[in-house]
C-alpha cells in the first residue's frame, strides 16, 4: 500500500509535535469526543430542553436577519408570564438577556442550522478554553503541572455541569477570560481589551467577572491603573446594559429577573438594577441573612469547586479577588439554582479560582511532589465520581435512574425506539409551519418562526394578527413516566391531555398521528375513526391517572379554563 507523504499530513501528525503538546492535544481531543458523544446522546434522545429551543431560534432568526428574535423567549417574558398578552413572534430576547456575542459563532452555525450544532459549539468552546488554560498555565508553571490544571478543568463538576446542559452563553466565559489573562501575561494589551469587550457583551451580567479581574490587577499593584479603567468599564456597563439597552426592548429585567433573584431585597413588583444594589446594601442585616442561610449548602458548594484543584484556592487571596465578586451575586440571590453546582452560573467562578491556583503554585511549585500529585488526581477522580449520581440535565440517564424514589429508569434501547417514533412525527411537520410542542420536543422543532410551548396555542405573527398554532405535538409517554417524581411534568401532564380532548370535542384539531404515546394534532383536519379509537383507548388509561391529580373530581377541563394558554 502506497503511504501518502504529502507535507500537509506531516504537519498535522501527531508524531511531529512535541511529548508536551502531544499530550495537551491528547487530552483535549479526548475530553472533546467523550463530550460530544454524551452531548450528542442526550440531544437525540430528546434530553435537551426547553433553552435550547430558545438559543436555536434565536441563531435561526439572527441567520434569517431578524437578530435576536424568539417566540420561545416571548413565552417567558412580563408580557406574558404576568399580563397574560399573547406571545409574539417579533419578540427581542435581548430584553431579558444582552448576548451580542452570540453573533460570533453565527457563521459556524451556518454551516448546519439546527439545535444539535449548539451541542458541539458549547463542547467546543469549553474545550478551547482548556487549552487556554494550559497555556496560562505554562506562562509560571512546569508542563507537569500546567498538565494537572488541564486535567482539573476538564474534570471539574462547574464545567462538566454546565457543558452537557442546554446551550448557555456563559460557556463563552473561559475562553474570553483565559484569553484576556493570557494577554495580560504577555502584556498583548490589544487583546486583553479586546476580550474583555467580548466578556461584557456575553450577557449582561458577565461584566462582574471582569470586575474582578479589575480588582485583581488592582490589589495585586501589578496594573493599578489599566485594573481600575477595567472595573469602571465594566461596572458601567452592567449599569448601561440593564438600565437603558435591555429597558429599550422589555421590561423584563426590572418586572420578571429582579423580582425572581433578588425580590427579597426590593419593597415593591419592580426594581432597577441600580435599586435592586441600593436595597442589598441598605439592608445589611438582610444580605447577611442571606448569604449565611443554609451554610451546608454554601461549604458543599465551595468545596465541590474547589475539589479539582486539591482545594488550593482556599489558599490563594488572588482566586478570590476574582472569583469572590460572582460569588457575591450568586449568594445573594434567592432559590435553589444560583448554588447548584451543575447549573450554568457556576462557571463564572472557574476562571478566577484557576487563574488564583495558577499564582500559587508559582510561588510553592516545590510542593509539587509525588504524593500530592497522586492526593489530586484523586481529588479529580472524585470530582467525576461526585458528578455521575447527580446526572446532571440527566445525561447518564440511562446509566443512572433519574430517580431512585420513586424509581424512574429508561434504558438506552427503550429510549432510542421512542425516540425515533418522535422523529417521524416530527418529520411530519412542515418546516415552515407554526407548532407548539411539550418541553423536550421544542429544541427539535425551534428552526422556524413560530414555535411555542403547549399548552400555548396561539401566537402574534408578523402582521401582528392573532393566530392558532397549524400544529401541536406532545409526548404524554415522557410525561406520564415523569409525572410521578416531577411536579413540572405533573402539571402538564394534567394540562395537556384535557386539552386534548377539548380540541377534539371543538373540533378545532384533529389527531394526525398517534404512536408510542407521542399524539401530533394538526388545525382544521378531522380525525379518523382508527385515531380516535386509539386515543379513545390511550384516554381510558389516562382517566384513573387524571382523577388524582384532578382530586378525585370527573369530566374534563374545557379549553376555557386555560384562558391564559389560548393568548386571552
Amino acid at each position: 500500500m502506497v503511504q501518502l507523504q504529502l507535507p500537509v499530513f506531516k504537519l498535522f501528525s501527531l508524531q511531529n509535535l512535541s511529548s508536551e503538546t502531544r499530550r495537551v492535544v491528547l487530552l483535549a481531543a479526548l475530553f472533546f469526543a467523550i463530550a460530544l458523544v454524551f452531548g450528542f446522546n442526550r440531544y437525540f434522545t430528546f434530553f435537551a430542553s426547553y433553552d435550547q429551543g430558545i438559543f436555536n431560534q434565536v441563531f435561526w432568526n439572527n441567520l434569517h436577519g431578524r437578530f435576536f428574535q424568539s417566540s420561545l423567549s416571548s413565552v417567558l417574558s412580563t408580557n406574558v408570564v404576568h399580563d397574560g398578552k399573547v406571545p409574539e413572534v417579533y419578540y427581542h430576547r435581548l430584553g431579558q438577556h444582552f448576548t451580542p456575542a452570540l453573533l460570533l459563532w453565527l457563521p459556524i452555525y451556518a454551516l448546519a442550522p439546527n439545535a444539535a450544532t449548539l451541542v458541539l459549539i458549547q463542547i467546543g468552546l469549553i474545550t478551547a478554553g482548556g487549552i487556554v488554560l494550559y497555556a496560562l498555565a505554562r506562562h509560571y508553571l512546569s508542563p507537569a503541572l500546567s498538565l494537572m490544571m488541564m486535567a482539573g478543568y476538564y474534570g471539574a463538576n462547574a464545567v462538566l455541569g454546565p457543558l452537557f446542559s442546554n446551550f448557555h452563553d456563559l460557556s463563552q466565559i473561559p475562553l474570553f477570560i483565559f484569553t484576556l489573562l493570557l494577554a495580560m501575561e504577555k502584556r498583548i494589551w490589544w487583546l486583553v481589551w479586546l476580550m474583555a469587550a467580548l466578556t461584557l457583551i456575553v450577557r449582561e451580567d458577565t461584566g462582574i467577572v471582569l470586575f474582578g479581574v479589575g480588582v485583581y490587577m488592582v490589589v495585586s499593584r501589578r496594573f493599578p491603573r489599566a485594573g481600575l479603567a477595567m472595573c469602571i468599564l465594566a461596572f458601567s456597563y452592567v449599569v448601561l446594559a440593564t438600565n437603558v439597552l435591555m429597558a429599550a426592548f422589555s421590561e423584563d429585567v426590572s418586572r420578571r429577573f429582579m423580582m425572581e433573584r433578588f425580590g427579597q431585597y426590593a419593597d415593591g413588583d419592580s426594581a432597577s438594577t441600580l435599586e435592586t444594589l441600593w436595597a442589598i446594601l441598605s439592608n445589611p442585616v438582610r444580605l447577611m441573612g442571606q448569604i449565611f442561610s443554609k451554610p451546608q449548602v454554601k461549604v458543599f458548594y465551595l468545596l465541590v469547586q474547589t475539589l479539582p484543584l486539591a482545594f488550593i484556592p482556599f489558599l490563594s487571596p488572588y482566586a478570590w479577588a476574582i472569583a469572590g465578586f460572582p460569588l457575591f451575586q450568586l449568594l445573594v440571590q434567592q432559590g435553589e439554582s444560583p448554588l447548584a453546582i451543575h447549573i450554568r452560573y457556576a462557571i463564572t467562578l472557574v476562571p478566577g479560582l484557576f487563574y488564583g491556583t495558577i499564582l500559587w503554585w508559582s510561588q510553592h511549585s516545590h510542593r509539587f511532589q509525588q504524593r500530592f500529585r497522586r492526593f489530586w488526581i484523586g481529588c479529580i477522580v472524585l470530582s467525576l465520581l461526585i458528578m455521575i449520581p447527580y446526572n446532571p440535565h440527566q445525561v447518564f440517564y440511562f446509566a443512572i435512574p433519574t430517580s431512585f424514589q420513586p424509581w424512574i429508569y429508561v434504558s438506552l434501547p427503550r429510549q432510542w425506539e421512542h425516540a425515533s417514533h418522535i422523529r417521524q412525527l416530527v418529520h411530519q411537520i412542515p418546516p415552515e409551519a407554526s407548532v407548539s410542542a411539550t418541553t423536550y420536543l421544542v429544541p427539535h422543532l425551534s428552526s422556524r418562526r413560530e414555535v411555542l410551548r403547549l399548552p400555548f396555542l396561539q401566537v402574534r405573527n408578523d402582521q401582528k394578527q392573532v393566530v392558532d398554532v397549524d400544529y401541536l405535538i406532545a409526548d404524554l409517554w415522557q410525561l406520564e413516566r415523569y409525572r410521578v417524581a416531577f411536579p413540572l411534568e405533573r402539571a402538564h401532564f394534567a394540562q395537556i391531555v384535557p386539552l386534548v380532548d377539548s380540541l377534539l370535542d371543538q373540533k378545532q384539531y384533529g389527531i394526525l398521528a398517534l404512536e408510542d404515546r407521542v399524539i401530533l394534532m394538526q388545525r382544521g383536519i378531522s380525525t379518523s375513526p382508527e385515531l380516535l379509537a386509539a386515543w379513545s383507548t390511550l384516554r381510558q388509561d389516562y382517566e384513573p391517572l387524571l382523577r388524582v391529580l384532578r382530586g378525585g373530581t370527573s369530566g374534563s377541563p374545557m379549553a376555557s379554563n386555560f384562558p391564559i394558554f389560548r393568548g386571552a
